[in-house]
């Protein structure tokens, strides 16, 4: 059968919305590319191909100011944060999903209300309890700070995608002698896979870009992690800022996220639908 006028104006203005939308999203990252390969003057010339090739910028970063250790701080920052949001996160969504008690719709609620607070807020209550557990300018602090941060996320993700899982699965479990442990990591935890992809991942990336309570927390450049590393690069003035080396540190601290993504794509995509699984 043959289209008709609308149904090619409809299909032409669809794909046009896609094509802005991606534009948008992709292009900040894409110039960015192209400035982090420029040097001297010619940074400030506004080409969107490439006109020129240099290494220098991405030589400068990793040379200098302990950037390779700030992206290794980043690394175990960011994946104690995930093991530990997930470890948390999983028994506490089957409490929450699985065991009935008074209460559970309130204290639901109030994991997510925790979330509503901007960091800002609690910064200094957050500073004093880093301060008494003697974890001050460690990477423990951040990982503390973030996993707080990261949990109502993931608990309430986590027991929405539970409470959608056959709940025979369970009782077959227990007829066969499982006990809860077994059944969270035997039973549950292969099901939530994409789920659990899913939420580590999102939980990974805001570990990954959090500036503020990296900044706070640390004081040595050795403890710092790469949002704060590439925010010292800067000068003290517009003049003396290094934009083709923070462009190179840009884009070599989004690469392994980029990289995240293309892998877990296809599970990523599953446990964002995962939740019309039925029983």
């Amino acid at each position: 059968m043959k289209r008709s006028l609308s149904d090619w104006i409809k299909s032409i203005a669809f794909y046009s919305i896609v094509v802005v939308i991606f534009v948008v999203a992709v292009f900040p990252f894409y110039y960015a590319i192209l400035t982090s390969f420029k040097s001297g003057t010619a940074i400030f010339e506004v080409n969107y191909f490439p006109v020129d090739f240099s290494l220098q910028n991405y030589v400068t970063v990793m040379v200098g100011r302990n950037f390779i250790r700030s992206v290794l701080n980043s690394v175990f920052v960011s994946g104690v944060t995930v093991l530990f949001a997930l470890l948390l996160a999983v028994t506490a969504s089957y409490a929450l999903s699985r065991v009935r008690f008074r209460g559970r719709a309130l204290l639901l609620i109030t994991i997510l209300g925790v979330s509503m607070f901007p960091q800002i807020a609690v910064l200094a209550g957050l500073f004093e309890l880093v301060r008494f557990l003697g974890i001050y300018n460690t990477p423990w602090a951040m990982v503390l700070s973030y996993t707080i941060f990261t949990l109502p996320f993931t608990v309430w993700v986590l027991t929405t995608f539970m409470r959608e899982l056959p709940i025979e699965i369970e009782e077959a479990a227990i007829i066969d002698g499982a006990t809860p442990w077994i059944i969270i990591t035997k039973v549950f935890m292969p099901l939530l896979w994409p789920a659990l992809v899913t939420t580590g991942l999102l939980a990974f990336i805001g570990a990954w870009n959090e500036f503020l309570f990296a900044l706070t927390f640390t004081i040595s450049e050795d403890q710092r992690t790469v949002p704060v590393a590439i925010a010292l690069l800067s000068g003290a003035s517009e003049q003396e800022i290094p934009w083709g080396p923070i462009m190179a540190a840009s884009v070599i601290v989004t690469i392994p996220l980029v990289v995240l993504v293309l892998i877990f794509q296809q599970k990523i995509v599953a446990g964002l639908t995962a939740g019309g699984v039925k029983g």
